[in-house]
């Protein structure tokens, strides 16, 4: 049983008006996704309010309420404010987020799962490649979860997969070797180049992303897989992903 009042440290992934002048917010947790209400953080007074921006990463006193747990305390821990400042990687943020959101239970304590999360803001505020830190971060969000795609191993036949694979399939979940490449008629045609870069960003960490040059079109469609798996887990997009579109779209 927790302590009346406990620390943490969290990500602020949303926040909602509540009352006059409360706020509900959704935060990323070592121990799980958590809601918590910040009484009075509206009111210009608030000592709060400056550190309690979306997508910032805070250390937390909470005292145990009723319905929410009540922030008592806070701390800026790192403000993401490049993150913040532009839309480009706001908008990939905002995808992340969400993504956490639809994969995670709240109060399911895995520590992995928000240490990944802050690692990722912390490349979206700071890093070259934002858009390969998102391929990244869903992969390796579908390992820790339980959904990691094959694609080393033909998902039908279990034989090592060479580069004479081409095709991905989002419905049984991998990629399939040549000889079984019938096996699922809706499969995704993929390049080799494609292959490759999943294959790399699903065995490396993140670090190795910053040193990646890689054209528009190979990013693409590495992105194209990895959305048709999630849409297909999820049976819909994310909500974010017309908005992140839109702004890719006039970057």
């Amino acid at each position: 049983m927790r302590e009346r009042i406990y620390r943490t440290e969290a990500l602020i992934l949303r926040r909602s008006d509540l009352g006059e002048a409360d706020r509900l917010m959704l935060l990323a947790t070592p121990g799980g996704k958590r809601r918590v209400l910040a009484r009075g953080i509206r009111k210009t007074t608030s000592k709060l309010a400056g550190h309690l921006e979306l997508f910032t990463r805070v250390g937390l006193l909470l005292a145990i309420g009723r319905t929410f747990d009540i922030v008592t305390q806070s701390e800026i821990r790192d403000s993401h404010a490049t993150l913040r400042a532009e839309l480009p990687r706001l908008s990939c943020a905002y995808y992340a987020a969400e993504l956490y959101d639809r994969f995670s239970e709240e109060d399911d304590e895995h520590p992995d799962l928000y240490a990944m999360l802050a690692q990722t803001f912390a490349a979206l505020d700071r890093g070259a490649n934002p858009d390969l830190a998102l391929r990244w971060y869903e992969l390796r969000l579908l390992h820790l979860t339980g959904y990691r795609p094959q694609l080393h191993h033909c998902v039908v036949c279990q034989d090592v997969l060479t580069e004479a694979a081409s095709r991905f399939s989002p419905t049984l979940g991998g990629v399939l070797c040549p000889k079984h490449e019938d096996a699922d008629r809706a499969a995704i045609t993929m390049s080799g180049a494609a292959f490759r870069l999943v294959r790399y960003l699903q065995s490396q960490p993140l670090m190795a992303v910053e040193g990646l040059r890689l054209s528009p079109a190979v990013r693409s469609e590495a992105e194209g897989l990895l959305r048709a798996y999630l849409r297909h887990l999820l049976e819909r997009d994310l909500r974010s992903v017309a908005f992140l579109d839109e702004v890719l779209r006039i970057e």
